[in-house]
Formats: structure tokens, sequence, C-alpha cells
């Protein structure tokens, strides 16, 4: 990703230059602190000197705001990305999720259909109900869900219910995808609350992740039918031994 930094009151940020509010070339100039005299072009004058300064820090405090945002979706994706390897552990799919509140982790959870013989047992329930339990009420308020994969669309209800802000996910379903590749359920007009989307956050590590695990579970049923034809074939032949 490519970046530049912007000089303010002597201190460089790195800032996004995907997600930062575009920055104008006179806005790379040094502020009013410094020492030698400075042509502002257009913002001449002993008053607009000051509004430029109040500007230039206002776009500043808000890509620097954007990148660590940025930073911290990726973290706490990583994390939910570990979970789910807790799910490959039990032989599910492996899809991991994390509930965060004030940059705080309040729930955590990774698919456990099978092991718990429940349909609902998807990492975002699990990482809901954990949640929920721990602030002691059923609306999630101002929390953030992060998920390997895009909610389907049970997942993406219970969000709503939930009053979560914003979900986080990696990797698009197309097939059962309730956050805009099928549909659109967190945003839907008619909910009576809309849940933000941040959408393809270490995408292609956690589609990688996915991929992985179901070309492992392919080639462990090609090995069973190969030693199970294997195993017929010897009966055949004990059963007709040569004279």
């Amino acid at each position: 990703m490519k970046c530049k930094v912007i000089i303010c009151w002597h201190k460089p940020f790195l800032l996004s230059e995907l997600r930062v509010i575009i920055i104008k070339e006179y806005f790379l100039l040094p502020l009013m602190n410094c020492t030698r005299d400075i042509d502002y072009g257009p913002w001449a004058g002993g008053a607009n000197k000051g509004i430029m300064a109040r500007i230039k820090m206002t776009e500043v405090e808000v890509a620097v705001t954007e990148l660590v945002e940025i930073n911290d979706d990726e973290r706490w994706m990583q994390h939910a990305m570990t979970l789910a390897l807790k799910a490959q552990e039990e032989g599910e799919v492996p899809v991991g999720a994390v509930l965060v509140l004030d940059n705080q982790v309040i729930g955590e959870g990774w698919n456990r259909s099978i092991g718990h013989h429940d349909p609902t047992a998807h990492a975002e329930i699990m990482a809901l109900r954990q949640g929920g339990s721990a602030v002691q009420n059923y609306r999630l308020l101002d929390a953030i869900l992060y998920v390997t994969l895009e909610p389907c669309v049970m997942c993406a209800g219970a969000m709503v219910h939930s009053r979560i802000r914003r979900v986080v996910y990696g990797a698009a379903d197309a097939k059962t995808g309730a956050a805009g590749s099928l549909m659109d359920v967190l945003r839907h007009p008619g909910m009576n609350h809309q849940v933000e989307i941040t959408a393809g956050v270490l995408a292609d590590a956690c589609s990688e992740q996915l991929s992985a695990f179901f070309r492992f579970r392919r080639s462990q049923k090609k090995a069973l039918r190969l030693a199970e034809r294997a195993a017929q074939d010897g009966d055949i032949i004990s059963d007709n031994p040569k004279e």
C-alpha cells in the first residue's frame, strides 16, 4: 500500500492514500511555527494562515484516525483467523469471529455446528452470545464484530438484533453471503437497524485459510476412496486364488 508522509508541527505521519481525504499540495508546506517566510499562495494573509493551520491539522487528524482504524481492523482479523484454526482442529469449517467493544475483546467464537449438533453454532453467533453474557445485555451497542468469512443470513439477522455498530469480514461468500454478495441484510432499508460493513480485510489470507482446509478435506476423501478400493481388490484376489 502506497503511503505518503505529511509533516504537521514537525511530526511525521504515515497516511494511507486509499483512505485519507485528499491533501492538496499546499498542505505539504510547513505550518506557521516555521521561522522562515513561506508563500502560502491562496492562503496568504495573517488571518488566512491561521485558517490553513486549523484545516491542515483537521485533515491530518482525520487521516491518522483512519489509519489507526485500518491497523486495528487487520489486527483483530488476525485474531479471528487464529480462532478459525480452533474450528479446523475440531474438524469444522475454519471460520473465526471476535467481538470488540472499546478496543477490548468481549466475545470470541469459531464454527462448532458439527461438534455441538447445533446448526446455529456459527462463529458469529458464538461470539455474540459470549458478548451478551460479558456485558449482561442482549444489545451490544457500539461493538464491532470481526469474522473471517462474510456472514450468512442467520448471522446477519442476529447482528441486526444485537445492534452492533459495525461488522468487518475477510473473505466474501458469493453463495450465502448476506453482507452484500448474495444479498445485503445488514443495510436493508426495511430493517430497524443498519450495520456498517467493512469488507475484504485480509481477504486473501482468509480465503486461503478456507481453501487450504477444503483442499485437505478433498485429499482425505480421495485417500479414503483409494484405500477402500484397494481393500475391495484385495478381497477379490483372496476369494479367487490362482490354481
